[in-house]
């Protein structure tokens, strides 16, 4: 079956309006916020567009266009908000994208039960304002929450920027409805926990859309907190901010908001409160009254035996006020600059040693502008990194190479001292080699065996996640 006849019997299957292959609807849907496909349109360079954009209105159009994309032989692609940054969306002729965003609908807010279902394409932060006005939350803040669906944080395995208190995607998820590449339903959990077999969801969460296509997301809810309060500390370096972060959850205390952020990122982002070159800990503590109380009180003491100093917790609320504004690339671009962050996790006893190599090795590129690290999840075992980078080349030819250049190096440092590559951006094709890291040669083939039965066509965003074979 030809493109044309695809689109052709979608249109009569689902209706005209919903199937588009005029030029600036594929044109819209090229690719997603992925700094290369932009820099790349900058520069003036072909980047290609999809077939077909389809945009799904309900669970049976979604299924009726898997059906068409298999028997023709069409790859098909999973599209939230266009917010993923790793690649995920790289479209051919010969593909079609199925644009989520007019699945928008809250199914349910269950107050009893504490549980909230959302259509795939609801807007992050309208599916959290559904809840507040209700009294309650999701507790999933990623800095995309206004630009992202639910959908594509399931899909990308996303964290939040509360998550050291309120878990990631994976922590706030109860059950997802999705349709499979053969184009059959499932709805994977049932209950607030289960011993039932391996849970299925994990199939589906991180998957980026080479498993099938998440259509409905139904979460566990909390309350909203009665108290918050901020503290902030100054540390001496980043060996010493994470003896405290570590010490902190060691004391049994969960911050909601853990952000370490090295000299460099301090005198970037927070200049007013900059001080002798040292490092900053930002910290939002949220609950009740008295446990917030009791919390901000032993931060004290804890931040005194690692040497810490209190710093003035002014710096938390510029962060909160100003915590989601990213310049465009574009504005980058055009000063000849190319820039990205690239988040990875370690253990405790590796993350210090991750962070130098990726440092020393990024400032080792020519036309190096910045190369810093702030943390901002934490566990019980380990932490996660953030990296910034920016390269400013002559050339801005030279650009899209500076940009592998900075992933390689943050990479290379990363898997060289025992951590994980990716923590929450997902994996898409920037990472793909480098998923061998994370599985190993054994769990990479294992994750294409799965691939493999429940996507024998290959249909489903093909090139996405998996390295080559």
């Amino acid at each position: 079956m030809t493109l044309e006849k695809a689109a052709r019997v979608l249109a009569a299957a689902i209706g005209a309006d919903k199937v588009a292959t005029d030029e600036a609807s594929l044109h819209e849907r090229r690719h997603d916020y992925w700094a290369v496909k932009h820099l790349r349109d900058f520069l003036g360079q072909v980047v290609e567009a999809p077939g077909m954009v389809v945009r799904p209105h309900s669970v049976a159009d979604v299924q009726a266009a898997v059906t068409v994309a298999g028997e023709a032989g069409l790859a098909i692609m999973p599209f939230g908000l266009g917010s993923g940054v790793c690649g995920g969306i790289e479209p051919t002729a010969a593909t079609i994208i199925l644009d989520m965003g007019a699945m928008n609908r809250v199914r349910e807010i269950n107050l009893e039960d504490g549980l909230a279902s959302f259509d795939a394409g609801v807007n992050g932060l309208a599916a959290e304002e559904a809840v507040a006005a209700r009294g309650l939350t999701i507790g999933h803040w990623p800095q995309s929450v206004a630009i992202s669906t639910v959908g594509g944080w399931v899909s990308t395995r996303a964290s939040g920027q509360f998550s050291t208190a309120y878990g990631n995607i994976e922590d706030v998820v109860y059950s997802i409805e999705a349709v499979l590449p053969d184009a059959s339903l499932v709805n994977l959990g049932k209950a607030p926990r289960a011993a039932a077999g391996p849970d299925l969801r994990h199939l589906i969460m991180g998957a980026e859309g080479i498993m099938g296509v998440v259509t409905g997301v139904t979460f566990s809810l909390r309350d909203h907190p009665a108290r918050r309060a901020f503290s902030a500390f100054y540390v001496r370096d980043m060996d010493h901010g994470f003896a405290l972060q570590r010490a902190i959850i060691k004391a049994d205390w969960r911050p909601p908001v853990m952000r370490l952020y090295d000299a460099r990122e301090t005198a970037r982002s927070f200049g007013a409160w900059e001080r002798d070159g040292q490092g900053l800990l930002l910290m939002v503590h949220e609950g009740p009254v008295a446990r917030v109380e009791a919390e901000l009180g032993d931060m004290v003491r804890i931040g005194a035996e690692h040497g810490a100093t209190p710093a003035d917790p002014g710096a938390v609320a510029q962060w909160m006020d100003h915590r989601n504004h990213v310049p465009t690339w574009r504005s980058l671009f055009e000063r000849n600059i190319v820039a990205d962050t690239i988040e990875i996790s370690a253990p405790w006893s590796r993350i210090g040693a991750v962070y130098r190599d990726a440092v020393a090795s990024l400032q080792e590129i020519p036309g190096l502008l910045n190369a810093s690290a702030h943390s901002s999840h934490v566990y019980r075992s380990g932490i996660n990194l953030y990296f910034s980078f920016a390269v400013r080349r002559d050339d801005p030819m030279e650009l899209e190479d500076a940009y592998f250049e900075g992933w390689r190096r943050v990479l290379d440092a990363t898997v060289k001292n025992g951590g994980g590559v990716a923590h929450h951006h997902g994996s898409g094709r920037v990472r793909r080699d480098y998923l061998v890291n994370d599985l190993g040669e054994t769990g990479v083939a294992l994750l294409r065996k799965v691939k493999a039965a429940l996507d024998p066509k290959g249909i489903m965003n093909p090139g996405n996640l998996l390295p080559d074979a």
